[in-house]
């Protein structure tokens, strides 16, 4: 790739110093002065990651119809430590068939917490979700998921998926 140091002098990318050797003194020291720039003298980003920002942008800004953004973008940070919350007290009990309970105890906290919150716990659950499905989870105990975590987000008490004996600090 070539690139520009100065208007009148130009450089080639190099996997070794050797082959700078053969600049003029001038043009190493621009090199040290001079910010590089490459083909489109911007921030170079992959089709992937556009198309992640244009996702994520076009969410915040579906999500945030008529409260500001600052309250939206709070209640989604603590949506998002609502649902940690819920995996770590889920990997803590270490509690068999305590899953559900847990999908439906973070989204339902973290929906509590206003629109930002439910966005965070729809997101996360949507994520998680198409994880486990590429990993090679069941595709059913994915849906069995998803239903708790929409009980969650609805309001409803998650305490219907809990498990008899489940400790109750969870």
């Amino acid at each position: 790739m070539v690139g520009k140091i100065a208007p009148e002098v130009k450089f080639t990318f190099t996997s070794s110093l050797s082959e700078m050797e053969d600049l003029p003194r001038e043009a190493e020291l621009q090199w040290t002065a001079v910010s590089v720039t490459g083909p489109g003298d911007g921030l170079l980003l992959s089709g992937r990651m556009k198309l992640l920002i244009g996702i994520i942008f076009c969410f915040l800004v579906l999500g945030v119809e008529s409260q500001s953004w600052v309250d939206f973008l709070k209640q989604a940070g603590q949506g998002t430590r609502d649902m940690w919350r819920a995996y770590s007290d889920m990997r803590e009990a270490n509690y068999r068939n305590s899953d559900k309970y847990f999908h439906a105890r973070g989204n339902y906290d973290a929906a509590k917490r206003g629109p930002g919150g439910a966005w965070a716990a729809k997101v996360i659950s949507n994520a998680r979700e198409n994880i486990q499905r590429l990993t090679g989870h069941g595709a059913e105990d994915s849906k069995a998921d998803q239903f708790a975590n929409e009980w969650g987000r609805s309001g409803k008490d998650p305490n219907h998926f809990r498990p008899a004996g489940l400790p109750k600090k969870y």
